[in-house]
């Protein structure tokens, strides 16, 4: 696996400006597992003086201890690891006391959800810390959380004893598909692209796709062997954030197999709806599924809301390996990939060249200096599929159509999309503009009349 760090120039830059200014610094950092939280603290970290520490499902006792023997490193006072303290006020007083050095030291509470759960009175703690001496001293306060729900409400919430008193805030969102591609610079830009659909923005995950193999062969090492770092992710990652995994894993498997609605999900899972909505709920919460809409510039009603799993990972796991898991273990990694895998695979990256493309229409918008608001969805009926809608604020509606296998004929694709043109509800009567998104270059002539663009692979990926 690389180790190189990739990325995160604006979140480095908000922590230096912190650690820079005068008086203390309270930043949280939030957003999913995998994501990158801790490795961005502690690159930013590296030749500061720093306390880091991170939470586990342990009692207090044990998690205060790790905190001292922390600081005794940090601080080169070996003594502080058995220094007798009861509680964390006065495990922070004596950090306070002993830090002599010159500027902010920086205190690091990684998986900070865990340490709350065992001290509840940890926020308090430290909101009466940060307004009696660490707002105006030399302390930088980072908390690090994976649960996106729990810091929202626990750290920045209006009820937490937190709230209102960050400096900023930062939440750590996945790659986008441009630098995403930075894991893999040698590869070709389907291959960064095929990485993408399979492994999405996390770090971690790119990371496990070996530059030297090609696409086949990281998945065989890294999804379906048993050895893979990938082929028990999704399991464990649901484990240590969920209970009844099994019901959860019922849901993700009916979203990863073509059922996107309320009532297609229950009949696959069984799940009530009032239960149903709470476990969707959940999901939605943790960044792992998204509500969708059909875009059209009106209020969507309740039948015509889905749910896609948004998480790429998760959504390849749950459609190849979850389901086949004896016929895995039967036929070996290698053999599973050819024959459960390849004769799919075009196709599934059909749909992630679909998601690659609504991802790029703002960065399009930029290049052509587009300045009206706009929003990026999709258009679906029971009759018509629209693959990217730009909705904008000038009257001006984009249209596009995505194709990642092998295009026969511009004049055949232009002409499919024009037919779905009339199934398009335009209640603001604004003016369609199409756009043709394909995986090679196409040699065709715009037609200007009805304002049509065409983009290929090459041209998304030189926005970045």
């Amino acid at each position: 696996m690389s180790v190189e760090f990739v990325g995160r120039q604006r979140e480095l830059a908000v922590l230096e400006q912190a650690w820079k200014c005068e008086g203390g610094a309270f930043i949280p950092v939030y957003g999913r597992h995998r994501v990158g939280k801790s490795e961005l603290v502690v690159k930013f970290m590296t030749g500061k003086p720093a306390l880091y520490v991170t939470g586990k499902v342990a009692p207090a006792e044990l998690q205060l201890r790790e905190f001292l023997r922390a600081a005794a490193s940090a601080l080169r006072e070996p003594l502080l690891a058995d220094h007798p303290v009861a509680d964390w006020p006065a495990a922070f007083r004596l950090v306070e006391e002993r830090w002599k050095g010159p500027g902010k030291l920086i205190l690091a509470l990684d998986e900070f959800q865990w340490m709350a759960a065992a001290s509840p009175e940890l926020p308090s703690v430290l909101q009466e810390c940060w307004d009696r001496r660490w707002r105006n001293g030399r302390i930088m306060l980072i908390l690090c959380g994976s649960y996106l729900g729990f810091m929202e409400r626990e750290v920045l919430g209006k009820k937490s004893p937190l709230f209102g008193r960050r400096t900023a805030q930062i939440l750590l969102r996945p790659f986008g598909y441009g630098e995403a591609a930075r894991f893999h610079p040698n590869w070709s830009r389907p291959n960064q692209a095929a990485a993408y659909f399979i492994c999405g923005g996390l770090p971690f995950y790119l990371r496990c796709f070996a530059p030297a193999l090609s696409i086949e062969q990281n998945l065989v090492a890294a999804v379906f062997d048993e050895l893979g770092l990938l082929f028990r992710e999704p399991e464990f990652l649901l484990r240590e954030e969920l209970r009844e995994v099994s019901t959860y894993n019922a849901i993700l498997l009916a979203l990863a197999t073509g059922s996107p609605t309320n009532s297609e999900i229950s009949r696959a899972t069984g799940i009530g709806d009032r239960a149903l909505h709470y476990y969707l709920s959940t999901l939605v919460e943790l960044g792992y599924v998204q509500r969708r809409f059909p875009l059209t510039g009106v209020p969507p009603t309740a039948r015509q809301v889905r749910y896609a799993l948004e998480d790429p990972l998760l959504r390849f796991w749950f459609r190849f390996v979850y389901p086949n898991l004896s016929l895995i273990a039967r036929l070996g990694a290698a053999q599973a990939v050819r024959e459960l895998v390849l004769p799919e695979l075009e196709s599934y990256f059909g749909h992630g060249f679909e998601r690659l493309c609504r991802e790029a229409l703002p960065a399009l918008y930029v290049r052509e200096g587009v300045r009206a608001g706009f929003e990026v969805g999709e258009y679906w009926d029971k009759d018509t599929q629209i693959d990217v809608v730009g909705l904008r604020q000038d009257r001006w509606t984009d249209l596009g159509e995505c194709k990642w296998g092998h295009v026969g004929s511009a004049t055949a694709l232009r002409a499919e999309l024009r037919d779905r043109l009339p199934r398009f509800p335009n209640p603001r009567h604004a003016t369609l503009g199409l756009r043709f998104f394909t995986r090679q270059r196409m040699r065709v002539t715009p037609d200007a009349a009805t304002h049509e663009r065409w983009h290929c692979l090459d041209d998304l990926y030189e926005l970045g």
